[in-house]
């Protein structure tokens, strides 16, 4: 009974780190774009603080905020549809 005991304690030891990789907590961190969109903008050869400089900022926000509303989107429907079609073996 002894040994039956210590192979459960040792795969649990040996299963613990890889589970706790499946632990989130809270929202992704995000990742900082205004580098990125800083240099898009400028590639225009458009001077920084100008209206074109600013539209293209915007306009850079909006893209991104529509691709994450439709990763969301797509997310709770693939979600959704799991749940009402379920597969039954």
């Amino acid at each position: 009974m002894q040994s039956g005991l210590a192979k459960h304690v040792i795969a649990l030891m040996l299963a613990a780190p890889l589970l706790t990789g499946c632990l989130e907590r809270g929202q992704p961190t995000m990742v900082d774009t205004s580098t990125d969109d800083d240099a898009f903008c400028r590639s225009n050869n458009v001077a920084v603080g100008s209206n074109d400089y600013v539209n293209c900022r915007k306009n850079r926000d909006v893209q991104r905020g529509n691709a994450n509303a439709r990763a969301d989107r797509a997310q709770r429907n693939l979600a959704e549809q799991m749940l009402n079609n379920p597969t039954r073996p």
